[in-house]
């Protein structure tokens, strides 16, 4: 067996072993197509590693020694049989393991199990992206080997010519990357520039004075984006919300800039304000500020829930920073929703404040996910925020928002990275399920600020951090309060494995049931009526629950 041989044989097993850890549970169950992803890409790269650190191992040892070792470990023709054997028995082990870890991953979230996997499409998945990475690889060494005959033939030593080999391979890759890159990204904004154009079904241009693209309004209907009608088309209407309430009624005042209706962010933070002026918007009981997340999108379950609880007598006011999904903002535009935040909350709050205060309405941010960060990102700080606002609700928080990580990182001793307690909840409390903001005993004071924040939001929890350092949301057993309630205790921490597992859950995070993932409609009038208590009886608040729980799925997610 040769040297190359070696290196390879000791790559498979390693890359076999990898499959296995791949499959391993993480937050929220993954479907064949994500699981052969995973697999495919955890194969491919343990693999190359561990056949190139047994290269260079053969190398420092001397290579007389490895070949020799490795003629000793040269299989007879029998042995193949006993390798096959084996070979057979690790598949149904590992695909049993597999099936039985997702299906106590999908008990944790409230999903029926399954029986097996869907081998056809993991296998082809698996194969496709192995071969993609082999082929990445083997296009480098080509280039590489072809800028070292070129500078051998200029002239260059055997040291020099490999490293210009090298460094061709690498240009040459990196090229490759970005033009890939540039092109993913130019296709997913045609895709989504088009969809951007469309209105969602049912919706039609308000002709309200109280809704942007309404009677007397300087937004344009054609401007809005998407997710822009969906907005100021869509919300309860009086007849609606004074059912649920058994009391009068106002018709809610919705404002949303488009990001084609003005070319900066300052602009359209100046028409936004222009518009509540407008309706009327700072005349109303609750003004809530409204970052939305990537494609533009507003949970629906999160501002109707405010419109129910107060009557209608509320303003909301949001803008759009861009069409795409919040995959693509995450990635590449993280500053896009921070900038947006900034803007529509300094041009509005300036506002604010030139009126009386008696008279002033009650001031709310909101975000969700990239919202939140952006909305966030308003504030120098926790004590900003909470002096400088009447009320907060922030849904879904990415793990590199501030100040969320410093009320995190400075929670009070005992209490859980999954659901802490900032200076016994005096100012700041987190919400999972129904009922966790009473749990955290003595008051609760004004600015109240809610983190609505689930133990299986991967885009809580996914940070760089995760290659190389074990997280302190799985630093035990659900029991012994290691992790939440609806975290598999299977699920190990595994250097850069399971940051490639939560990474792929961030795509999974609102395919689970509410109270899980990514999804926090189902709690979203519990957070408003702590935060802005309405003072309408349990009855009241039980019908508004029961109408937002009734909303279909599809209006939880961002579309």
């Amino acid at each position: 067996m040769t040297d190359s041989r070696s290196s390879q044989l000791v790559g498979l097993v390693v890359g076999v072993a990898a499959v296995a850890l791949a499959l391993t549970p993480s937050l929220v169950p993954r479907p064949a197509l994500f699981q052969g992803f995973l697999v495919g890409l955890s194969f491919a790269l343990a693999y190359l590693a561990a056949a190139r650190l047994a290269t260079i191992v053969s190398n420092a040892l001397g290579r007389r020694r490895i070949p020799a070792l490795a003629r000793k470990l040269t299989l007879r023709p029998w042995a193949w049989l006993v390798v096959a054997g084996l070979g057979a028995t690790y598949i149904a082990v590992v695909g049993t393991l597999a099936v039985s870890w997702q299906n106590e991953v999908r008990a944790h979230v409230d999903m029926p199990p399954v029986d097996s996997l869907e081998l056809v499409t993991f296998f082809l998945m698996a194969a496709a992206v192995a071969g993609v990475v082999f082929a990445a690889r083997w296009g480098l060494r080509r280039m590489a080997a072809l800028g070292r005959a070129w500078a051998t033939k200029a002239g260059a030593g055997s040291r020099l010519a490999t490293g210009a080999g090298w460094l061709a391979g690498t240009l040459c890759a990196l090229l490759a990357l970005t033009l890939l890159v540039s092109g993913a990204l130019a296709g997913t904004g045609r895709v989504y520039a088009a969809r951007n154009d469309t209105t969602p079904t049912g919706i039609t241009e308000p002709d309200s004075a109280f809704r942007s693209a309404g009677s007397g309004s300087g937004v344009e209907w054609a401007k809005l984006g998407m997710q822009g009608r969906a907005f100021v088309g869509g919300g309860p209407t009086v007849e609606q919300i004074a059912a649920a309430t058994a009391e009068p009624a106002k018709q809610p005042v919705r404002v949303y800039v488009g990001s084609e209706q003005e070319d900066s962010m300052a602009a359209r933070a100046t028409l936004a304000v222009a518009e509540l002026k407008r309706t009327g918007g700072f005349d109303r009981e609750i003004l809530m500020i409204a970052t939305p997340t990537g494609s533009g999108w507003l949970e629906r379950q999160a501002v109707d829930s405010l419109e129910y609880l107060h009557g209608g007598n509320t303003a909301i006011v949001s803008m759009q920073y861009s069409y795409q999904p919040s995959w693509v903002s995450f990635l590449f535009h993280q500053d896009l929703p921070r900038e947006s935040g900034r803007a529509l909350y300094a041009a509005v709050r300036a506002e604010w404040l030139t009126l009386p205060p008696a008279t002033r309405p009650k001031l709310l941010v909101y975000g969700l996910s990239l919202g939140a960060s952006g909305m966030q990102a308003a504030f120098t700080d926790g004590a900003d925020l909470t002096r400088s606002v009447d009320g907060a609700v922030f849904s879904g928080a990415p793990n590199n928002s501030q100040p969320w990580g410093t009320f995190q990182a400075q929670r009070d001793a005992g209490s859980p990275v999954w659901q802490p307690v900032y200076e016994s909840g005096l100012h700041v409390r987190w919400l999972s399920k129904s009922g966790d903001f009473a749990k955290v005993q003595g008051p609760w004071e004004t600015a109240r600020v809610a983190y609505l924040q689930h133990g299986t939001d991967a885009v809580t929890w996914l940070t760089p951090r995760l290659i190389w350092q074990k997280p302190e949301w799985l630093a035990g057993t659900a029991q012994e309060g290691g992790r939440a309630p609806d975290v598999s205790d299977s699920m190990r921490w595994i250097p850069l494995v399971t940051y490639l597992q939560v990474a792929f859950d961030m795509f999974m995070g609102e395919a689970v049931p509410a109270n899980h993932g990514h999804n926090f409609g189902a709690v979203a009038v519990e957070a408003w009526n702590h935060v802005a208590p309405s003072g309408l009886d349990d009855a009241a608040l039980g019908k508004i629950q029961g109408i937002i729980a009734a909303y279909p799925y599809e209006d939880s997610l961002d579309n």
